[in-house]
């Protein structure tokens, strides 16, 4: 994504684009459902329904990794109380537990956080990477910089292998 816009950068393919719309789009489904309260069941054809007419924050869901925008929602959804929201909680910093952080902010790490555990084979440079670009769709402030540290530990945390010491 292009940094500042949450939008995919110039020159990206169209599989990697559909990855980060879809990207983008989860957190935005994660955000309805922690508002709402609605099951990803009913929160997921919603959005689709909704978006597949036009775009959503300028990007044609035909573009959107389906597969990819359902996994992470199912994901977090399922794994957050048991898996995601402990490891997050083990590096944020004690003045900022998760349940203070705002909703997007908790929806952008825990979609994070269920890609570095579930989806080994996307880099956790690649993780990092994308969702502190999505940050910048809707923060202007510090809140990326936040991001990024908050995954760089985690990825140190769950995958070391791909963080050889210098």
């Amino acid at each position: 994504m292009a940094a500042g816009t949450g939008k995919p950068k110039a020159g990206t393919t169209a599989k990697s684009r559909g990855r980060s719309v879809a990207r983008l789009q989860a957190v935005q489904i994660l955000y309805r459902i922690e508002m709402t309260e609605e099951p990803p069941q009913t929160a997921l054809p919603d959005f689709l329904a909704s978006a597949s007419a036009g775009e959503v924050e300028g990007e044609a869901l035909s573009q959107t990794d389906v597969s990819l925008l359902k996994e992470i929602v199912h994901g977090v959804f399922h794994r957050s109380e048991k898996d995601i929201d402990p490891i997050l909680s083990a590096v944020l910093p004690a003045d900022w537990p998760l349940d203070r952080l705002e909703s997007v902010m908790r929806a952008i790490l825990r979609a994070a956080g269920f890609e570095m555990l579930a989806k080994g084979e996307v880099p956790a440079r690649v993780v990092i990477n994308e969702y502190v670009d999505l940050t910048h769709a809707f923060f202007e402030g510090k809140e990326p910089g936040f991001v990024n540290g908050v995954l760089d530990k985690i990825a140190r945390t769950l995958r070391p292998e791909e963080f050889p010491a210098s």
